[in-house]
C-alpha cells in the first residue's frame, strides 16, 4: 500500500494515514437531504470523494465508502407540505435524480447509501444509550436534547466555543431546552408528520443521530475517514462527535476528518436556501460531464472555489478539450488497428517517460489528494506528445499503448476521460475504416462529390473527419 498523508482538520495537521484495520479502510460522506434537486455546489464535494475512494483502492486499500440519504427532516417535511406530497416519496424522487447525475459524472465508487428511517431502531438504541450516560434529556413535550454542557471536548473540530453562542445566532432557540446550546436528537410527534413510537413518546430522529446510528452501525463506534463540505463542521459534524463518542465512550469517532471548500457564486455560498443556486442537472447539460468533473477537481479540494455558470463552465470544456486531444488520437488509431497494429516504435525515453510519470501522479495524489498538480502534470504529457505531430498517427500500437498509460491512469482514478468514448469498439469501428478508405478512394479518382457524401453520412452517424498530410483521422461528434 502506498504511502498516504492527509490534512486532518481535527488536528489541523497533515498525517500519515494509518487505517484502524489495514488494509481495510471505513469511509463516510455526509450525503443529500434531497428536499429539492442537488445543485453544482453537491458535485463539488461528490466527485472529489469519488477520486479520494477510487485512489486508496488503487493503492491497495479495501475501501468501503458509505454515503447516507437524509430522506426525513424539518425541510423535507416543509417542501412537501407546499407541494401537497410525502416527504419521504419526495426525497426520493430527487435521491434518484441525484444518483442518474452522479452516474453521468462517473461517481460509482459509494457502495451503500443508507437512507435515515430505515435505521430508526439503531437511533433509538443511541439516544437511549446517551440517556443512559446522563448526557441527554427528556422535555416534557416528548423530544429528547443533547445536554452539551456534559461533552467537555464540544466545539473542538471547529474552533466554537460554547460559552459564546448567543441564542438565535447559531443554535435554535426553544423552550424546551436545558440551555441554548443544546440540540434535538428525537423531536416528539407533530399531527401530520410521520413519527416512530420510542420510550419517550411517538416523534422522529433529529438530523445529527441520524449519521452516527448509521455509522455506528455499519462501520464501527470508530472509523478511518469522514469527509464532507466545510459548512458541516458546525454544527453537524461537532454534534456527530459528541453523539456518538458520547454514547460509545470511544475516541475519536473519526481517524482522520477531511472537509472540502465551497463552491461560491459571487462571492456566496451557494444554498438551495439563498436561491443562488445551479442545478446539477443544468450544469451538466451546459458543460458536458466530463468537463464538469474537470472543472471540479482542477483545484485544491479545501480552498473555496469560485463559480461563475458562463465562464466557469465554457473555460473548463475548452481546457479539458486541450488535455484529451492526444488521448482522442490515440485511441482512434488503436480502435482502427488494434493493440498490435504495425507502425514506427515511440522516441527514445518517451514510452519510459510514460510510466515514470503515472508514479509520479500516485506519489503526488498520495500527497492530500493534489488532484490540481496532478492535472497539470497530465497537461505537461499532452503537450509532449502534441509535439510529435503526425508522427504520433505513425506509431505502432505497442508503443501507443505505452503513451497511454498516463491517461489510462487519470481515468481509473480522476474518472477523466471516461465519458463519450473516443473510439467505438467492434464492428462499428471497422465499418468508419471501411468508410474512410472509400472516401479516400473516391478522392483519388476526382469524385469529390462521393467523398463528401461519406463524409456527410459520417458525421450524421456521429463521426467528423480530419484531413492532414499523413491520412484521415476521425473522431466522434461529442454530445456531452
Amino acid at each position: 500500500m502506498r504511502r498516504v498523508t492527509i490534512y486532518d482538520s481535527r488536528t489541523r495537521a497533515s498525517r500519515l494515514f494509518q487505517p484502524l484495520h489495514p488494509p481495510r479502510v471505513g469511509l463516510y460522506v455526509c450525503g443529500l437531504t434531497p428536499y429539492a434537486p442537488a445543485h453544482v455546489g453537491h458535485g463539488r464535494t461528490f466527485v472529489f470523494f469519488d477520486v479520494v475512494a477510487r485512489a486508496l483502492r488503487r493503492w491497495g486499500y479495501r475501501v468501503f465508502y458509505v454515503q447516507n440519504v437524509t430522506n426525513l427532516d424539518d425541510k423535507l417535511i416543509a417542501r412537501a407540505a407546499e407541494e401537497g406530497s410525502d416527504p419521504l416519496a419526495l426525497a426520493e424522487r430527487h435521491f434518484g435524480d441525484y444518483r442518474h447525475a452522479m452516474e453521468r459524472l462517473g461517481v460509482r465508487s459509494v457502495n451503500y447509501y443508507p437512507f435515515a428511517t430505515d435505521y430508526v431502531p439503531e437511533i433509538i438504541g443511541q439516544i437511549g444509550a446517551l440517556v443512559d450516560r446522563g448526557l441527554a434529556y427528556r422535555s416534557e413535550d416528548g423530544s429528547v436534547y443533547y445536554e452539551v454542557a456534559k461533552f467537555p471536548s464540544y466545539g473542538e473540530l471547529s474552533g466554537q466555543k460554547v460559552e459564546k453562542l448567543r441564542p438565535g445566532a447559531r443554535v435554535e432557540v426553544d423552550p424546551h431546552k436545558r440551555s441554548p446550546e443544546d440540540f434535538a436528537i428525537w423531536k416528539a410527534a407533530t399531527p401530520g408528520e410521520p413519527s416512530w413510537e420510542s420510550p419517550w413518546g411517538p416523534g422522529r430522529p433529529g438530523w445529527h443521530v441520524e449519521d452516527t446510528a448509521i455509522t455506528e452501525h455499519l462501520l464501527g463506534a470508530r472509523y478511518d475517514l469522514h469527509g464532507a463540505a466545510v459548512d458541516l463542521i458546525f454544527p453537524h459534524h461537532e454534534a456527530e462527535i459528541a453523539i456518538a463518542e458520547g454514547a460509545s465512550g470511544l475516541a475519536p469517532l473519526a481517524a482522520f476528518w477531511m472537509h472540502g471548500g465551497l463552491l461560491l457564486l459571487s462571492g456566496e455560498k451557494m444554498s438551495k436556501s439563498l436561491g443562488n443556486i445551479l442545478p446539477l442537472d443544468t450544469a451538466i447539460e451546459r458543460a458536458g460531464p466530463g468537463p464538469l468533473r474537470f472543472y471540479y477537481i482542477n483545484s485544491q479540494y479545501r480552498s473555496p472555489l469560485d463559480f461563475d455558470p458562463e465562464k466557469s463552465l465554457s473555460e473548463s470544456a475548452e481546457a479539458y478539450a486541450r488535455l484529451r486531444q492526444p488521448f482522442d488520437r490515440i485511441q482512434q488509431a488503436l480502435a482502427l488497428g488494434g493493440d498490435d497494429r504495425p507502425g514506427e516504435e515511440a522516441p527514445a525515453g518517451l514510452a519510459e517517460a510514460a510510466g515514470e510519470l503515472v508514479d509520479q501522479l500516485d506519489t503526488t495524489l498520495a500527497e492530500d489528494f493534489n488532484t490540481r498538480e496532478a492535472i497539470a502534470s497530465l497537461f505537461g504529457w499532452s503537450r509532449r506528445l502534441s509535439e510529435l505531430g503526425e508522427r504520433l498517427d505513425r506509431l505502432g500500437g505497442p508503443a501507443l499503448v505505452r503513451l497511454r498509460a498516463p491517461y489510462d491512469w487519470a481515468r481509473e482514478v480522476l474518472g477523466l476521460l471516461e465519458e463519450g468514448a473516443a473510439a467505438p469498439s467492434g464492428n462499428w469501428s471497422k465499418m468508419v475504416g471501411v468508410a474512410i478508405a472509400a472516401r479516400a478512394r473516391a478522392r483519388a479518382r476526382g469524385d469529390f462529390a462521393e467523398a463528401d457524401r461519406i463524409r456527410d453520412e459520417l458525421q450524421r452517424a456521429g463521426v467528423v473527419l480530419e484531413d492532414g498530410t499523413s491520412g484521415t483521422r476521425w473522431k466522434p461528434v461529442r454530445t456531452e
